[in-house]
């Protein structure tokens, strides 16, 4: 049993390590406009918020140990399946649901609702062990896109649907259309809150766009033959593919304008201060007072945006537009010119580095 308890151990080590960054939550535009504006009418987006975050935290915690290595483990058969059958237990939301399951036998927990939360929570775990869970996976066939930029934007795709920002998204745009579909008619004030709230739930992944490319995509993004302001132009192709499709049983077009605005605003965070961000996590920043402020400010702006496409005149998409296409203009000049004062620190790094020793003399 020794094994079994060294391998346990680790995988409980790593799977707290992987659990602290959920509260990145903090940081992400979606809770702080709904903490500070909704407040109590916000029920629903921390109920959405909670489920969305259960699933990640619902994964086997086996998979934490790549399959190879799993297989060249000194176990036998048999602690092989002790192993399998532990290690669920190891995950706290395993204990907390086996609380909430006492709490439903002693009357304080509906039946229902324990069961709804026990069947979230196999589902994730069963989802994992399929191979269809988070980070297995799941978006490797993302489709073409026509142009040089066609990788570009599939690999900025891919990275954002693998994201929780894009499930809470999707997750309210779902509920929007069914209120849709069932009432009767929606009131065009609550129709442009639902469009802004799904662009909002993506807006903090607009401040970091480079966030996910890893420690070395600087030097590959460097080392392409394309300009600065190509690369933010597939990001936000990427964006974009995405925010219209969830909008368009809203207000396709103040979603549409929101996006644009969000863009536009977050770019100088996106460029100039990238904040390394983790998969199957919400978007954040460096969760400091001016980085709230600059989400609420951010939001403010997006708000604006969608009113007044939606309630005055679609002609007001177009100054949204502009706003986008001169960010675009004035980052990607940015981007290059930081480029190059990388290029240029490299070559001198590269001048003044040690001669190894003996090679004076064959010089």
């Amino acid at each position: 049993m020794a094994p079994v308890a060294a391998v346990l151990t680790a995988v409980g080590r790593a799977l707290r390590r992987g659990q602290k960054s959920v509260w990145s939550v903090a940081g992400n535009n979606f809770f702080l406009v709904s903490a500070v504006v909704m407040q109590d009418a916000g029920v629903f987006i921390y109920l959405l918020i909670g489920v969305v975050i259960l699933f990640p935290l619902s994964a086997d915690p086996l998979l934490k140990i790549p399959a190879p290595r799993l297989k060249l483990l000194p176990l036998t058969g048999r602690e092989l399946w002790i192993l399998r059958a532990a290690s669920p237990w190891v995950n706290p939301v395993t204990w907390a649901i086996a609380a909430l399951g006492i709490w439903a036998a002693r009357g304080k927990v509906t039946a229902g609702l324990w069961g709804l939360a026990a069947g979230m929570v196999a589902a994730a775990l069963a989802l994992s062990a399929f191979g269809v869970a988070p980070g297995y996976g799941l978006w490797r066939h993302v489709p073409g896109f026509p142009g040089r930029l066609n990788q570009l934007v599939r690999k900025n795709l891919r990275q954002m649907l693998s994201t929780l920002d894009l499930c809470c998204a999707v997750l309210l745009a779902a509920a929007a259309a069914a209120f849709r579909l069932t009432m009767p008619a929606l009131p065009p004030d609550a129709i442009l809150i639902l469009t802004v709230l799904v662009v909002l739930a993506l807006s903090s992944y607009a401040g970091a766009l480079f966030g996910l490319d890893g420690a070395g995509g600087r030097s590959r993004y460097r080392l392409l033959p394309v300009p600065g302001w190509q690369l933010l132009a597939a990001k936000d192709a990427a964006f974009l593919a995405i925010v219209v499709p969830l909008t368009l049983p809203l207000a396709p077009l103040a979603g549409l304008s929101a996006a644009l605005v969000a863009l536009a605003a977050s770019r100088n965070r996106a460029v100039n201060l990238p904040r390394e961000q983790v998969r199957w996590r919400f978007s954040t920043g460096a969760g400091n007072l001016e980085d709230a402020m600059g989400g609420l400010a951010q939001a403010g702006v997006m708000i604006m945006a969608a009113a007044s496409v939606y309630f005055v005149s679609p002609l007001f998409l177009a100054p949204c537009i502009a706003a986008w296409a001169g960010s675009l203009w004035w980052f990607g000049r940015t981007l290059d010119r930081a480029f190059r004062a990388e290029e240029a620190q490299e070559e001198v790094g590269r001048f003044r580095r040690p001669m190894p020793r003996g090679a004076e003399a064959r010089v």
